[in-house]
């Protein structure tokens, strides 16, 4: 996308930019990559509060509690609180409350954190599937993954039991050398085994996530916009959720992605702090 489009495509989303009040963030590639904090956010986010704009950091990755993203966040210099944080696993806990009522025993195919969520909820884990039944299976980024505790979930989804996946991953980004595979590929894998797709695959770029903090936050569609580096989740969720769309060429999507895609972003931007003194222009 040239300059000259970039920037039509700005002047005709200026109604819209004046009555944001909301930005929904994702995280790796758009504010940092792996450990590492991009320079220009804490200026980003001086000029954001300035405005009266808020914010909420997304997320795919269930492995971490929102306590535990809290911690990494404000490590990172970050001005995060736990209402500021909406994961994967909160939408999957909205889905189920919301969903599925009569659910409360959980076999769980992920880490102590993803656990410590569901139970903070009021779920039961079912620790010894051997003896309790699961009302539902969940399974989500599990970077110690036991492999007992996978063929235990394909027992109960050969059975019936409903399946849930947290996000449809297939892999999680990091700056080491190494493939992590994520939620998509372990879900991939029981349904090869048991010949059962999930129930529901949570997590971007389902509507719901941006929904879930709308609701969260008391919002409408109108007020709200979301910035991300991936075109096919977060463009996606965007587009599907009717919000604003604003992509950073940041992290994955390189300029010559956005033409050959088919789903186009309202607005382009090399990185948050350039779309942040677009916001105060037009404010």
């Amino acid at each position: 996308m040239c300059i000259m489009s970039r920037e039509h495509n700005i002047k005709n989303q200026q109604s819209h930019l004046k009555q944001l009040k909301h930005l929904i963030l994702d995280l790796d590639g758009t504010i940092y990559k792996g450990e590492t904090l991009f320079p220009f956010v804490h200026e980003f986010f001086d000029i954001i509060q300035n405005l009266g704009i808020g914010y909420t950091f997304i997320t795919n990755n269930s492995a971490f509690s929102v306590r535990q993203y809290l911690q990494k966040l404000n490590t990172l210099g970050l001005p995060a609180t736990v209402d500021t944080i909406y994961t994967s696993a909160l939408m999957t806990i909205d889905y189920l409350q919301s969903r599925m009522k009569g659910i409360k025993r959980l076999f769980i195919v992920g880490t102590d954190g993803l656990k410590s969520e569901f139970r903070d909820e009021g779920f039961e884990i079912v620790t010894s599937p051997e003896t309790q039944c699961p009302d539902a299976v969940v399974v989500g980024f599990d970077p110690n993954l036991d492999f007992t505790a996978l063929c235990k979930a394909g027992y109960w989804i050969q059975r019936d039991v409903p399946f849930i996946a947290t996000n449809p991953d297939r892999i999680c980004p990091t700056d080491q050398k190494t493939l992590l595979i994520d939620c998509g590929s372990l879900c991939a894998a029981l349904e090869t085994a048991t010949g059962k797709s999930p129930d529901a695959v949570l997590g971007k770029p389902d509507p719901r996530m941006i929904q879930g903090v709308i609701n969260r936050k008391h919002l409408e569609n109108g007020d709200v916009a979301v910035i991300g580096d991936r075109l096919y989740t977060d463009m996606e969720m965007a587009k599907r959720a009717d919000v604003l769309s604003v992509l950073v060429l940041t992290g994955e999507t390189q300029p010559d992605d956005i033409s050959d895609c088919s789903v186009q972003p309202d607005i382009v931007v090399d990185n948050v702090l350039e779309f942040a003194k677009i916001l105060q222009k037009y404010r």
